[in-house]
Formats: C-alpha cells, structure tokens, sequence
C-alpha cells in the first residue's frame, strides 16, 4: 500500500510538471493559484487596453503631425507675402502686378488648408472649434474603478475662407468742434467733412522736431487718419521720392483710446520701417496715459506736413483672431492706404500662423511623449505578469528528470511489493 501511494503522489507531481512544460506556465488557470490568476488576467486586460491606446495615440500624432505641417507652410508662404507687401509701400512699384501675386499666394494658403486633413479630421479649416479628444491612457485607482486619459488638441483657424468685414472708413458728416475734440495734431484743425479726405489744416514738422497728436473718448465707428505729407519714401530703384501716405484706423465697441493710438502708431513703425529710409530718422512714441501720439523726424529729414481727418460711421474690419486668415481677401495694396494698412495686418496673420504651429508643435511632442510612456508600460507590466504566472523552465525541467526517475523507482517497489505474495504462495504448493 505504502509502494502504491508514494507511485501516486509521485505520478501527479509528474503530471503537474509536464503541465507546466507543454503550457510554460506555473499558473495556468485558477486551479492553479486563483490570487497569482486573478491579478494576472486583470493586468492582461490593462495590457489589451494599451493596445488600444497606442493606436489612438498613433492616429493622434499622425493628425497633429499634419496640421503642424501646414501651419509651417503656411507661414512661410505668409512671409512670402509680406516681402511683395513691404515692396508695395515703395513709390515707382508695379502695384497691380504686386497684388496678383498676394492673391496668388492667398490661393496658395487656401489649398494648404484644404489639404491638411488626415483620415478626414482637418484640425485648422475653421469648421469647428471643439477640441479633438486622443486616447492617451486607462488609469486605474485602487478600488479597481477604471478611467479613460485623454489628450486635448485645440483646432487653430487658418481658413482663408471665413467671412470677415473689410475696414470701412466712416463717412458721416461731423464739425469742426467734434472733430478736434476726436484727435488733434498740435492745434490744427481736423478734417470733418463727409467723406473728407484731407486735413482742414496741418503741422509742419521741420528736421530734428516732432508734433503731438491728442486723441479724445472713442466710440464704435469712429474713423481715424493720420496723414503724412513730404515723407522721403523708398523707390523700387534703391532711390527715394517725396511722398504722401494716409493712416487709419476704425474704433469697434471694444476698442478704447489705447486701442486707437496703438494701431495708428503700429501702422506708422511698420512703414517706417519697411518703407523710409533710417537717416530720416522717422519715428512715433505713445504716452496712453496723457493720450497722445508724438511723431518726430531726424535733423537731415526734410520738411513733413502732419494733419488729421476723422469722421463717425466707419465699419472696422475684422481682426485675425475672429476671422481666421480670412482677412487675406481684404488686402488689397494698389492704393497707398491700402499697402499701408495690409503692412498691418499681415503681421497679425504671421503671428496667427505661427501661434497656431507653435500649438500642434506642443501637442505633437506630449503625444510622442506618452506614446513612448505607454509602450513601456506595456512592457513592464507584460514582464510582471510573466514573473506571476511563467514557469522557471530550468527548475522545471530538472523536477521533470527527478520525478521520471523516482516514477520509475516506484514502479520497480510496487512490482517487488507484488511478487512477495507470490514467493508465499509457492511454498505451499
């Protein structure tokens, strides 16, 4: 009996062993070691779910790859655009011929934009604005509760199809009294006529001096110009010629006396700068809190004549960040105030483009970012659920001779066992 159980015992033990060899595992089911079990069919769970996030996470960074692909595009090509605007502000420039290429370039950024989709999500068409959600994690608490991580990418607008308002400068008649009240250069008296366009009178700013403009309360639609008459402009020749230009700007609801001097004054750096030549030493400084604008030449700069027209009823145009790119449509540089104004806005346009790449260039990295995290987690957790539940093949293999060899020890004990009766038996015979 004692030969027959030891047979047993060392038979299961066999048994179990050869289990583990042909399935490599020590817990193969809950049998097995239903805790070790449990845990390691939660943690293969989180491993399939991983799955699951990588892929988005892939589909994700493929999106944001290609929108920021874009958006880098299309700042060039806003550049490109700035260099024909800054050569219109020159006298003696085929403006016509300028114009076609902006608005060949305009083209351009609107097939861009088109393009930029993948699998069919464009990210800067301006169609929505509601955040693109990326499955970027599974996040488990300690009550085995499971939650869903998501990374949120924020569409950018670079449409060059949103509708947008043209700045319109008012034409409502005002008076004399108003009108100097509105803005003011030195004491001169400001343009008020309906549809004026020039100053009633000017300050002659000689070499070396400057003149103060006075800005007063500002409501929606009031209409700005400051107008600059000598001004020693750049030729398309690397010469210069004497010069007008007109600067405007159109008060919205929103907009304040800051607001108003801050554009103007914008306005003039810009031309200043891309237009004049630096020995005239144009310049414009802003005091918002006496509300004043003061412009100032060099000691070599000839004579300027600075006045002022203003006028109520204007429409302002929109800005880039209501209208996407969309006031592309509205620069329009075959005049003198409207080179002057499209030097303006084209800035606001760069910077939109840029912010906008600058946006998916973050997104794009924390993405790589957690899709490298995730990977690793997965590996880490499909090594310690091999640590649980995988055999040791070399303990295992070498139980695997023992038992074969204690098997075959038993086999041999039983059958002496037996054959004790026998030896019994034939004495009797």
């Amino acid at each position: 009996m004692v030969a027959l159980q030891t047979l047993k015992s060392i038979n299961k033990d066999l048994a179990m062993t050869q289990s583990e060899i042909s399935t490599g595992k020590s817990v193969a089911s809950a049998k097995d070691n239903s805790a070790v079990w449990a845990i390691s069919k939660v943690m293969e769970s989180d491993v399939a779910g991983f799955k699951a996030v990588s892929e988005s996470l892939s589909l994700g960074e493929s999106t944001v790859a290609v929108a920021a692909n874009a958006s880098e595009t299309i700042t060039d090509l806003l550049n490109d655009m700035k260099g024909r605007i800054v050569a219109a502000q020159e006298e003696n420039v085929d403006r016509d011929s300028i114009q076609q290429d902006i608005t060949a370039l305009t083209e351009q950024i609107g097939s861009v934009v088109a393009a930029a989709q993948f699998n069919g999500l464009n990210l800067i068409d301006g169609t929505s604005t509601d955040d693109v959600q990326i499955l970027s994690s599974l996040n488990r608490d300690n009550t085995g509760a499971v939650t869903a991580g998501q990374i949120d990418v924020a569409r950018q607008n670079l449409s060059t199809t949103t509708p947008v308002d043209a700045q319109a400068f008012g034409a409502g008649a005002s008076t004399q009294p108003l009108a100097n009240d509105a803005v003011q250069v030195g004491a001169a008296n400001t343009g008020f006529a309906a549809a004026a366009t020039d100053p009633v009178s000017s300050v002659t700013v000689t070499g070396g001096t400057s003149t103060t403009v006075a800005f007063g309360a500002v409501s929606a639609g009031n209409s700005y110009q400051l107008t600059l008459d000598g001004l020693s402009i750049n030729t398309a020749d690397g010469s210069s010629a004497t010069g007008r230009r007109d600067f405007q700007f159109v008060a919205s609801a929103e907009d304040g006396q800051a607001d108003v001097i801050n554009g103007l004054a914008n306005q003039l750096s810009a031309f200043f700068g891309a237009a004049t030549d630096g020995a005239d030493g144009y310049s414009v400084t802003v005091d918002i809190d006496a509300g004043t604008l003061t412009f100032s030449t060099g000691a070599t700069a000839d004579d300027v004549d600075v006045g002022a027209v203003f006028q109520n009823g204007g429409t302002p145009g929109s800005t880039a960040s209501t209208g996407g790119l969309g006031a592309l449509s509205t620069l329009d540089v075959t005049s003198d105030s409207g080179a002057t104004a499209a030097l303006t806005a084209i800035d606001g346009l760069i910077e939109q483009s840029i912010s906008a790449a600058a946006a998916f260039g973050t997104v794009q990295t924390r993405i790589e970012t957690q899709s490298d995290f995730v990977s690793n987690l997965t590996d880490s957790f499909k090594s310690g659920i091999g640590s649980l539940v995988d055999a040791d093949m070399e303990e295992v293999s070498a139980r695997l001779q023992a038992l074969q060899t204690q098997q075959q020890l038993g086999v041999q004990s039983l059958s002496i066992a037996n054959q004790a009766p026998q030896s019994i038996l034939s004495l009797f015979r």
